[in-house]
């Protein structure tokens, strides 16, 4: 299991469009992938669970990764958020 922090610089925070985004990257990963805010913990490969986050510009989430390929997923995600969010 790896994990990374990162606090979301878009200024409108993980809406829809980011979102979709961010679940598309993760369903191309082999591993799971858990999104977490302020103690509450969603799986990353669902829309709606995502969004009702409610992430904000500031937030700082923390990102879980496990099974499959894990370092490969982790640096994939990683990459992700550093350029989308």
């Amino acid at each position: 299991m790896k994990t990374f922090s990162y606090t979301i610089k878009d200024p409108l925070g993980i809406h829809a469009r980011p979102a979709g985004l961010l679940v598309k990257a993760v369903k191309s990963t082999d591993s799971r992938v858990v999104l977490e805010k302020e103690g509450k913990s969603v799986n990353a490969d669902r829309l709606l669970s995502v969004m009702g986050l409610g992430v904000r510009c500031g937030d700082t989430v923390t990102v879980t990764v496990s099974d499959g390929d894990e370092e490969a997923s982790l640096a994939a995600i990683r990459t992700f958020f550093e350029n989308n969010l």
